[in-house]
C-alpha cells in the first residue's frame, strides 16, 4: 500500500494523463463488454503487429538505437489493443468521438477519471507535506 501511494505521489503529468485514459477505457469496456472471442483476438493480432511496428519505429528507426524499458515497450502493444477493443465495443452504438450517447454514461467516466486525478492530488500534496523542503528541492 505504500508503494501504491508513493507511485501516485510521484506520478508524472504524462504518466497521469496516460493513467485516465486506462480508466476511461475500462469504464467503457465493463459497460460494454462482449464475449464475442473474434473481437478479443482480433485486438491481440492489431496489437502485436502495430506494437511491433513501434517498437521499431521507437527503437530501430534512427541513426542511434534507443532501449526502453520494460512497461513502456509494454504499452507500446497495450495501447493498440486498448484502441481496436474500444471501436468494436463501442461500433454502431452512437459514440461521438470516445464520448457516449448518453450523458449519464460520460459523466460516470469523467467522475471516475476526477477521483483519480484527486486521489493523486492528494497523494502529491501529502507528500509535499512529509518530505523537509530541501529534500524536495534535491528530488530531480
Amino acid at each position: 500500500m505504500i508503494a501504491l501511494r508513493r507511485y501516485l505521489a510521484e506520478l508524472s503529468t504524462g504518466r497521469l494523463v496516460l493513467w485516465c485514459y486506462f480508466v476511461w477505457y475500462l469504464f467503457i469496456l465493463i459497460r460494454y463488454f462482449d464475449r464475442d472471442l473474434h473481437i478479443w483476438l482480433t485486438s491481440i493480432g492489431l496489437s502485436l503487429i502495430i506494437g511491433a511496428a513501434l517498437l521499431v519505429n521507437t527503437t530501430l528507426s534512427g541513426r542511434t538505437r534507443v532501449r526502453l524499458e520494460a512497461w513502456p515497450a509494454f504499452r507500446l502493444f497495450v495501447t493498440p489493443f486498448c484502441v481496436s477493443s474500444f471501436a468494436a465495443l463501442v461500433k454502431n452504438r452512437n459514440f461521438f468521438l470516445v464520448f457516449s450517447p448518453r450523458l449519464a454514461e460520460d459523466l460516470g467516466g469523467l467522475g471516475l477519471i476526477a477521483a483519480f486525478c484527486a486521489i493523486v492530488v492528494v497523494g502529491k500534496l501529502t507528500r509535499r507535506q512529509l518530505v523537509p523542503s530541501k529534500a524536495r528541492q534535491e528530488d530531480p
